[in-house]
């Protein structure tokens, strides 16, 4: 199976050659991928070499003229280091575009937290009018990526290397994947096998989620209606990231929420992904003590 990154760089360059008005702009991540498109398209394939601030700004100036920029590189320098810049030459400005990572929370460790992210979205959350796709396939990731070049918001299309073993049917909200009556789980992008593997044999309903903004508010609140208003959220990035947003989901219901994560603590360890995973309590193992734990089963 390719990964979402493979996914993403042959999808867009068919894109390219479909749709005139797109224009990618890269910081030398993926460029290799991109030769071709970039003999094609050299008026709309930029490369502005390591300089993230500029790969923002290049791309909200092709925003203002008109284009909708695809703008590519690690999560890290994608959202975290230009972040100024997305707040104002594409906030401000009031354009839009599409924002596509390469390593998302810990899909490279050998490269150090300086290629990490767990922070991308809560760093977003921040801002007003996002859509964050957090696919768990890479046919999921092509499914998004197509709807985000069709459309004129802004969107973060989240890849990762962790994959599901299977694609979900993509939807707006989120999807029902197993119904329960202890409480609710759900479960983002590429989290949902080891949720299901965490929660087999309980009693829960588990929805998923390739969306996660905007928030999937009233899907919630009918898991919870029909369960014990309990309910876990369990994110590929930084715990915590969409407690708020499911509290005021629920705020006519009386109700328990637990954000599971990426930890703020830092693991100062390379590893594997795997291994990272286990590291944050997200494998299927750590998952299933800290689901009981909390639902009392």
């Amino acid at each position: 199976m390719d990964t979402m990154r493979d996914r993403f760089i042959s999808t867009t360059g068919r894109l390219l050659d479909e749709d005139p008005r797109l224009a990618l702009v890269l910081a030398e991540i993926s460029r290799d991928g991109f030769r071709q498109a970039e003999r094609r398209h050299p008026d709309r394939v930029i490369n502005v070499g390591i300089r993230e601030q500029l790969l923002i700004g290049a791309g909200g100036g092709l925003a203002l003229t008109g284009m909708r920029p695809i703008m590519h590189t690690f999560a890290s320098f994608l959202v975290e280091r230009p972040f100024e810049q997305l707040k104002l030459d594409f906030g401000h400005q009031g354009v839009s575009g599409i924002l596509v990572n390469a390593g998302a929370s810990y899909d490279w460790p050998a490269g150090g937290f300086t290629h990490m992210s767990p922070g991308d979205v809560a760093l977003l959350d921040t801002l007003d009018g996002w859509t964050v796709h957090v696919p768990g396939h890479p046919d999921e990731a092509e499914t998004l990526l197509r709807r985000a070049a069709a459309g004129d918001d802004l969107v973060y299309v989240r890849l990762s290397l962790q994959s599901n073993a299977s694609p979900r049917p993509v939807s707006t909200g989120f999807d029902t994947v197993r119904e329960g009556r202890d409480g609710v789980v759900v479960a983002v992008g590429p989290m949902l096998d080891n949720v299901l593997a965490a929660t087999e044999g309980l009693d829960v309903t588990v929805l998923y989620a390739s969306t996660i903004r905007p928030f999937d508010a009233e899907a919630l609140r009918r898991a919870a209606a029909g369960a014990r208003p309990d309910v876990v959220l369990v994110e590929p990035y930084l715990a915590g990231t969409s407690t708020a947003a499911a509290n005021d989901a629920l705020a006519a219901l009386p109700h328990r929420v637990l954000g599971l994560g990426v930890s703020r603590r830092e693991l100062r360890t390379y590893g594997s992904i795997d291994e990272h995973l286990a590291g944050q309590g997200l494998d299927p193992a750590g998952l299933r003590g800290r689901v009981t734990s909390f639902l009392g089963g």
